[in-house]
């Protein structure tokens, strides 16, 4: 890919990384990634804002050379994760008199996780402005999104928003807007689900931090940008503020058997009382679509066998998931088996005390389930019913 003009001066001079197939050594990239770059030349003065993953880092700096930078007065770090910030060393290499421009707490990250030496930055405040000379830089703060030193940048004259990852989506793709809206709808929900939901609280303050500036362009550090930013806008307004739906997430293992009969029965039950499930086999589950799912959902049911005397171990992954996902989930149990006996209600129980849902009876048998065990399933599928309803989820 080439440097892409956005406006006149403005230029994409990011990467597209098309194989990456796993992010922070946890998070799958089916349809992997960009870094996306920025440069901004003033009549005064030239900005990039944010850098590449150092894995690109040969790509940002051919695109420097082809556009002939041969200056660049700031490098803007909105963000220290090295995705983002990983290439700073190398632009101020190149570019001797740049100075790193973030939050005193993203000084303080890059520092420790670059070296980027003292004198090397400038820090900037909240609402604080730099000239470029016919073009103004705004800085805003926007701790916890995700990491707390984060920032965005507003090109106030070009109506530009630069908010990192905030708004992003790993998607890689040739079109530099977005031109299929299904598409990054979907990869943008999987970000937000994996990697700003665990941060709904204070996603819910940005929101409103923003509503009053006039954004023609949302230019995030992943994915396409958007030239029409009520579309990601308005999804982000519905992830974080809307109620659940009448939604049940059923995450679950069988060993034998047994608990699959009940996942089976369960599920149907719950269906016949017009009640949407989202059914996941952890042994095969992509990790992206179960923190997807649990976005809408009002309710999750965790099925799991019992393996020495416990939960089987991957139903402790998904349930550790889902606890530091903090979704909107108003009600949580669990169904499933035991041989002799265990703790498996106690242990997973106790590992969700981010979730602040209520805990409704458990469904547990031994060994194969019986009449009795199906109708206790009915129940709950009825009491989960009852909730939705009483809570208005539509």
């Amino acid at each position: 890919m080439k440097p892409r003009e956005i406006k006149r001066g403005v230029y994409w001079v990011g990467a597209i990384d098309w194989d990456r197939r796993l992010f922070d050594a946890l998070i799958p990239l089916p349809d992997g990634t960009s870094y996306n770059a920025y440069l901004i030349q003033g009549s005064q003065k030239t900005a990039l804002i944010d850098t590449v993953d150092p894995t690109t880092q040969d790509i940002l700096l051919r695109h420097l050379d082809e556009l002939k930078v041969t200056s660049i007065d700031y490098v803007v770090a909105n963000h220290a994760e090295q995705d983002h910030s990983g290439t700073i060393p190398q632009v101020l290499a190149k570019y001797p008199q740049a100075k790193v421009v973030c939050t005193l707490k993203c000084k303080d990250m890059l520092t420790s996780l670059l070296m980027v030496p003292e004198e090397k930055f400038k820090t900037v405040a909240d609402k604080e402005n730099i000239s470029l000379g016919d073009r103004t830089l705004e800085f805003i703060y926007a701790p916890w999104v995700h990491w707390p030193e984060t920032m965005l940048t507003y090109l106030r004259e070009d109506k530009i928003l630069f908010p990192c990852d905030f708004f992003g989506s790993h998607l890689a793709a040739t079109d530099l807007y977005v031109t299929d809206e299904g598409q990054v709808y979907e990869a943008a929900k999987r970000y937000y689900a994996e990697i700003m939901m665990p941060f709904r609280t204070h996603i819910e303050k940005n929101l409103e931090k923003i509503k009053d500036y006039e954004i023609d362009i949302i230019a995030p550090s992943h994915g396409p940008m958007h030239d029409k930013p009520e579309f990601i806008i308005k999804a982000y307004n519905s992830w974080v503020f809307d109620k659940p739906k009448n939604i049940v997430v059923l995450p679950y293992i069988s060993m034998h058997g047994s608990t699959g009969q009940m996942v089976a029965y369960f599920v149907e039950a719950l269906a016949e009382k017009g009640v949407t499930v989202k059914q996941f086999d952890l042994t095969v589950t992509d990790i992206g679509k179960l923190a997807m799912a649990l976005v809408d959902a009002a309710t999750i049911v965790i099925g799991t066998p019992t393996i020495l005397v416990g939960p089987h171990p991957n139903v402790v992954y998904a349930t550790f998931l889902a606890n530091a996902l903090r979704p909107k989930a108003r009600f949580v149990s669990i169904i499933g088996s035991y041989g002799w006996g265990g703790k498996t209600v106690e242990q997973l129980a106790a590992m969700i005390p981010n979730l602040k849902a209520e805990v409704l009876e458990p469904v547990l048998c031994k060994g194969l389930p019986r009449e009795a065990d199906f109708k206790a399933l009915d129940k709950l599928a009825d009491t989960i019913a009852q909730k939705h309803k009483a809570e208005g989820f539509a």
